[in-house]
């Protein structure tokens, strides 16, 4: 390779012919030399930076072709078709922001590409854009049914938009490629249970459960749908199966030791929130757990640090507030109380927790297929 490389520099530079003949030869670094060799010989050649990165990208070296898009653009900002290999070839990086911009770009030069707006909207999710991924992606997924990868993006991204209908709506389309998938019966839970139509939500994690009992994750979300509906025995079965599963499942032993202070047994509700505190100190439930617990038990100092932290993690739930009144009261300061409860009251009630973000804090993370026929001269 390197007698090629001197022999460029050394003679005449090839002609745009030669690199398109290595190239349709298969031989790509030759062609990607060829083609470096005539941008040295006229650097304001933009279609010959252009084609220089079509090559490097069908050898993978995304970044190096995303310098010889950016230098074609620069040349030749009308030059057809680069923003659309630009945008994929930081999409491939997984740079979505500047993909997002240059696809943007491609879309406005040609509305009806597909291909473009299919990749901006896998961009806007990449960027955790949500509702924006949905505007792109909903139309291009109506053309493809078949494409199932498109259709879960789609709809993960529905769900964390927090436009249910949508999201059920793909997952019952996914479902009916393969009703045996126990990570769509979870999602479709976590649809269901955002509408409010919790019982459904159960009956998606029940069969979850049964297609994949060692799944991650399952037997936590059931057990939480079983105690936001106040089934403790049952919620806590599933707890412990999902500490069996993964004993360091934080929010399994946060919704257990709840389950022991409903009961009434507060030593053992220490216990399994103090487990769960030390693997994850993010849970309000936990927070506000044990601040409730010690108020009962009158240790004031620890009772007001707990609860300040609960309300810390969610200043909008009216619980912590309403607790935050009982321990001033109890402390003699009237006007905090007081103030506190005025709080509890203008949020007026708890505010609605599903299960979405509890199983997990983001969706997935976009992986860009590793290979596409997407870059054109």
């Amino acid at each position: 390779m390197a007698w090629l490389a001197t022999f460029f520099a050394q003679a005449q530079a090839p002609s745009p012919a030669d690199a398109m003949a290595l190239e349709q030869q298969g031989k790509l670094p030759e062609a990607a030399l060829a083609w470096k060799a005539i941008t040295a010989h006229d650097p304001g050649d933009a279609r010959a930076f252009a084609s220089l990165g079509v090559v490097l990208a069908r050898q993978e070296k995304y970044a190096e072709a995303a310098a010889a898009y950016r230098k074609a653009l620069a040349l030749d900002p009308k030059l057809a078709g680069i923003e659309l290999n630009l945008g994929l070839a930081e999409f491939k990086q997984g740079h979505f922001q500047p993909a997002s911009a240059a696809l943007r770009a491609a879309l406005a030069a040609d509305p009806s590409n597909t291909q473009a707006q299919a990749l901006l909207g896998l961009s806007c999710y990449g960027e955790r854009r949500f509702a924006e991924a949905v505007t792109y992606l909903e139309p291009v997924a109506k053309s493809d049914p078949e494409n199932a990868e498109l259709h879960h993006v789609l709809a993960q991204s529905c769900l964390w938009a927090k436009n249910y209908s949508c999201a059920l709506d793909e997952f019952q389309q996914l479902l009916q490629h393969n009703a045996d998938s126990a990570e769509t019966h979870v999602l479709m839970g976590e649809a269901l249970d955002g509408l409010s139509r919790t019982e459904e939500a159960i009956s998606e994690f029940e069969t979850a459960a049964k297609v994949s009992p060692r799944q991650p994750n399952v037997h936590f979300g059931l057990g939480y749908l079983y105690w936001k509906t106040q089934q403790y025995d049952r919620a806590r079965q599933e707890f412990e199966k999902e500490l069996e599963i993964d004993p360091a499942n934080a929010q399994s032993l946060a919704y257990l030791g709840d389950i022991e202070w409903k009961n009434d047994h507060a030593e053992s509700a220490l216990s399994f929130l103090h487990r769960s505190e030390n693997i994850d100190k993010s849970l309000r439930i936990v927070a506000l757990d044990l601040g409730a617990i010690y108020l009962q038990q009158q240790n004031y100092q620890k009772a007001k640090s707990a609860l300040a932290r609960a309300v810390t993690l969610a200043p909008q739930q009216a619980d912590a507030h309403y607790q935050l009144g009982r321990l001033y009261r109890a402390l003699g300061d009237q006007a905090a109380a007081k103030n506190e409860v005025r709080k509890a009251q203008d949020l007026h009630k708890k505010a609605d927790e599903t299960l979405l973000g509890k199983i997990s804090s983001s969706p997935p993370d976009l992986n860009p297929p590793a290979k596409t026929d997407l870059q054109k001269q």
